[in-house]
């Protein structure tokens, strides 16, 4: 395997650098900021709990309805309240990932 030279190593050690300065503001950030109540992580939880709820509800209400008055030989519920839970952990994943970002933003800012 061949050096990859100084320059990748300047690199490396510098998006190293930059992890780690993150990673201190960020604990500097929580220390300033306290702790987070227990309401700030049910409120999370419930958050989270309700994107993934909601869509997975209406995959069964939508599922049940197309049972009744289209059936095939496979269950749409069932179907549907697949669908529901993939596209409700999505979308809380996605919510999850942009309140970090949001999160990091504010940290680097103060």
């Amino acid at each position: 395997m061949a050096d990859e030279g100084p320059g990748r190593r300047r690199r490396d050690e510098r998006d190293l650098l930059d992890a780690v300065e993150r990673k201190e503001a960020r604990k500097l950030a929580a220390r300033r900021h306290g702790r987070r109540s227990i309401a700030f992580g049910l409120g999370l939880f419930g958050v989270v709990g309700w994107s993934v709820a909601i869509p997975t509800l209406v995959g069964i209400a939508l599922g049940l309805y197309l049972d009744r008055v289209a059936p095939l030989g496979f269950s749409w519920t069932l179907t549907l309240m697949i669908v529901g839970v993939a596209a409700g952990a999505l979308m809380a994943w996605q919510w999850l990932q942009r309140e970090g970002r949001r999160r990091d933003d504010d940290e680097e800012g103060t």
